[in-house]
Order: structure tokens, then C-alpha cells, then sequence
């Protein structure tokens, strides 16, 4: 087993990730930090688009609708605890890397197991571990109100959730069908579990944080995986913890990439038709980029 560097209180950070809020207003492009214009061709709809993970609204649909095989696991993780996870396969004939699914505050939904569909979709080995394993008494994840999952989140501590996202990827890589590389992607509350991951798993060879706010100083600087930051600009409360980060690591010649998309708010992925188009917009360019990323290196 991986032993996990005990680095403190991520929980905290994470929580002040707080719900998945929606805005509104629009912008007509994303940018890079440096204020270059990213261009973008925008159809009106993400549901149809095999290239992009569906929406809230069409999750339910595409996920029903896919071929690829998914199986209920229970992984252990450490003395009597264990998770439940989904594991997704990509249809490949050679071997595949494993791509960790953090979901957000409101637990395993249907739309994050549609996000580690389109994964598999496109190549790698998806596992989603449910993290409300054990507190959710008799509850499944796809039922537990918001209120319910964000009260339970809370409960969570750091050190548990990380030590059980090490067994889920340690598990991952044993798999008859993986290569044993692994990267780590997360939304929200996620975003900033998956964002300390890359300070807490040696193991760990990428990282993707989607709107999840930065670690901290006692941990940023340990971060050494490659970490991709895609962040709405209309989302301040995240937005204002990056700086920070990228000058810690920029410093310590750690690599982190990170783009704000103009108009876009906090839970882009997941509301594909809010902010009159912007987080669409968002969505085609930061999904392509999420791809490029875990083929850069977990692929090589």
C-alpha cells in the first residue's frame, strides 16, 4: 500500500469549494491568463456531441445508451473500511490506463458516472469511487438529496478520503486490463480533492481539477504531479485561490497549466446550458484539453 503523506486539513479547502453555484451573464470567449483569446466553433447543444461528456439534463440518456461494460466494485482501504466504486472500460484492444473520478459535493450522481463514461469512451479506464461509502446508511448514491450529501461531505476527514482514492487508483492498476499508470480528475469539491492528490500520492501522474479551489501553503508546495486547472472567470471564490498556487509552483518549477473561460461559471460540466452559452463554450474547450492530458501522461 502507498503510504500517504499526512499533510494536514484538505477538507476545509475543499468545502470552501462549497455547492456547485450557477450565474448568470455571458462572454464570448475563454482566455488564457495572459488575456490571449482561445477561439471556439460552438454548436448549440453538448447531448449529441460523442466528444464531450453529456450534461445534468442528458446524462441519464447517454449513459443508458452505451456499450461500454461497468461493473459495482468494493475495494478495500485499510483496516475494515472499504469503497464502493464504478469501474468503466473503454473498448480497446491493448491495455489502458486509469483515469480516478472525484465526484462533486452532491456524491455519485448519474452525471458524474456519465463523465467517467465519456472516459472510457475515449480510451481509459474509468473508476468512481463513491466516497460517501459507509455514512450514507441506506441511502444510494443516486437518491441522497443535496442537502444530505453536502451535510455528509462535511464529515468526511482529509487523510480518509485521500487514503481511500490511493486503494481505488492501487486497484485500478492491478486490473488485468490496465496499465499500471494512473491520473486523478475532480469537480468541484472534487476539483480540490483531486488538486491535493497530486501533494498526497507519490503515485499519482496527473491531475485535472475542474473549479475546485487550491491546496493551501502546507501542502502546495509538495504538489508534483502535472496539474491542469479549468476554472470558470464568473466563479471568484475559486478563481482568487489560483494565483497563489501558480506562483508556489511556478517557483518550485512544478507544472500547472490553468485557463479561465470567459462567462463561464462555477459547474460549467455539469450545466452545459447555463450562462447563455458560455459554459458550453467552456465545455468544448476544456474537455479536449482534460483528454490531451491524461494522454500526455498516462499514455506515454
Amino acid at each position: 500500500m502507498i503510504r500517504i503523506r499526512m499533510l494536514g486539513t484538505l477538507l476545509a479547502l475543499a468545502i470552501g469549494g462549497g455547492v456547485c453555484a450557477q450565474s448568470a451573464l455571458v462572454a464570448p470567449e475563454a482566455h488564457h491568463d495572459d488575456g490571449s483569446a482561445i477561439p471556439v466553433d460552438r454548436p448549440s447543444s453538448a447531448a449529441s456531441d460523442t466528444l464531450l461528456p453529456a450534461g445534468s439534463a442528458d446524462a441519464a440518456a447517454r449513459l443508458a445508451a452505451s456499450p461500454r461494460h461497468r461493473e459495482w466494485v468494493m475495494i478495500p482501504a485499510g483496516g475494515t473500511d472499504s469503497v464502493g466504486a464504478w469501474v468503466i472500460y473503454p473498448e480497446r484492444r491493448t491495455r489502458a490506463p486509469v483515469v480516478v473520478v472525484v465526484h462533486e459535493i452532491f456524491g455519485l450522481s448519474t452525471w458524474v458516472k456519465g463523465v467517467g463514461d465519456q472516459l472510457a469512451a475515449q480510451g481509459f479506464i474509468a473508476i468512481i469511487p463513491d466516497l460517501l461509502t459507509g455514512v450514507r446508511k441506506n441511502v444510494s448514491p443516486d437518491s441522497i438529496s443535496v442537502d444530505s450529501a453536502i451535510a455528509l461531505i462535511g464529515t468526511l476527514k482529509a487523510e480518509d478520503v485521500q487514503r481511500r482514492l490511493i486503494a481505488v487508483a492501487e486497484y485500478g492498476m492491478r486490473l488485468p486490463a490496465a496499465i499500471p499508470r494512473y491520473g486523478i480528475v475532480g469537480f468541484c469539491w472534487g476539483g480540490a480533492v483531486s488538486f491535493a492528490h497530486a501533494a498526497m500520492s507519490p503515485s499519482v501522474k496527473a491531475s485535472v481539477v475542474y473549479y475546485g479551489t487550491s491546496p493551501d501553503s502546507t501542502i502546495v508546495g509538495n504538489v508534483h504531479a502535472p496539474v491542469l486547472g479549468l476554472y470558470g472567470a464568473k466563479d471568484a471564490r475559486v478563481d482568487v485561490t489560483v494565483p497563489k498556487a501558480d506562483s508556489v509552483l511556478r517557483g518550485l518549477h512544478r507544472t500547472f497549466d490553468h485557463f479561465m473561460f470567459a462567462g463561464a461559471g462555477h459547474g460549467f460540466l455539469r450545466d452545459q446550458a447555463g450562462q447563455d452559452g458560455a459554459n458550453l463554450a467552456a465545455v468544448q474547450q476544456a474537455w479536449p484539453k482534460t483528454i490531451a492530458w491524461f494522454q500526455l501522461y498516462l499514455e506515454k
